[in-house]
C-alpha cells in the first residue's frame, strides 16, 4: 500500500525491493518450519533476485530515464488508499473458503498475497509512468509466488528458477524500453505516448 501513496519513483523501487526482501524471508520461515533445504535455497534466490538484481535494474532505468515522480497517476493518493483498503477486504473474503480448507499458519497468510496481487493489478491500471507500471507488473509477480509457497508448500526450484528467470528477462526488456521510449520522445508517460500518430 505504501507503493500507491509514493510518489517518488526511487522510494517505489526501495519499497519493492524490501518487499523481495519480506518474500525471501517468508520462503525461508516456511523452509525452516518444513526443514527444507531445498525452499532456503530457493529463498536465498528468490531473495537475490526479487531484493538486489530487480531493484538494481529499476535503478538503471530510473536513472536513464531521468524521471523523478509519478506526476498524475489516473487516480489521486487519497482514492488510491481507500481503492487499495476495498481491495484488501476483498481479498481477505475471497480468501475465506481456501481457509477454511486447511486452516494453517500458511493459508491464513494467503489474503495478504491475494491483496499484493490486487495492488500490483491496481498500480497497473492506473499510474501513468512505464517504470511504475514495471513495479505493478513485478507486485503480482510477488503476489503469486507467495500464494503459491503459501498454498502448495512451494513450486518445485526447477519451476521456479524458470519463472523468476523469465520475469528477469521482462524486467531487461522493459529497461531497455523505458530507456529508449525516453531518448526518442523525451519522456514515458504514457498517456502522452498514445497521442503520438505516424
Amino acid at each position: 500500500m505504501l507503493i500507491l501513496w509514493r510518489s517518488e519513483l526511487a522510494k517505489i523501487v526501495t519499497l519493492f525491493a524490501l518487499q523481495g526482501v519480506a518474500l525471501a524471508a517468508l520462503i525461508a520461515v516456511l523452509g525452516a518450519h518444513e526443514g527444507s533445504a531445498e525452499l532456503a535455497a530457493v529463498a536465498v534466490g528468490i531473495g537475490a533476485l526479487r531484493a538486489g538484481v530487480l531493484p538494481y535494474l529499476l535503478r538503471r532505468a530510473l536513472a536513464a530515464s531521468g524521471e523523478r515522480r509519478e506526476t498524475k497517476p489516473i487516480v489521486n493518493v487519497a482514492s488510491s488508499l481507500v481503492a487499495a483498503a476495498v481491495l484488501a477486504l476483498l481479498a481477505y473474503a475471497v480468501c475465506q473458503p481456501v481457509i477454511r480448507l486447511a486452516p494453517t499458519p500458511a493459508t491464513q497468510a494467503v489474503p495478504v498475497a491475494m491483496t499484493v496481487i490486487f495492488l500490483g493489478f491496481f498500480v497497473l491500471a492506473t499510474r501513468r509512468r512505464a517504470l511504475s507500471q514495471v513495479v505493478g507488473f513485478l507486485l503480482i509477480d510477488n503476489g503469486i509466488t507467495a500464494m503459491a509457497f503459501l498454498t502448495a508448500g512451494g513450486l518445485s526450484p526447477v519451476v521456479e528458477i524458470g519463472v523468476s528467470l523469465d520475469v528477469l528477462l521482462a524486467v531487461l526488456v522493459l529497461q531497455v524500453l523505458t530507456t529508449r521510449m525516453r531518448a526518442a520522445f523525451g519522456g514515458t508517460d504514457l498517456d502522452e505516448l498514445r497521442e503520438l500518430r505516424d
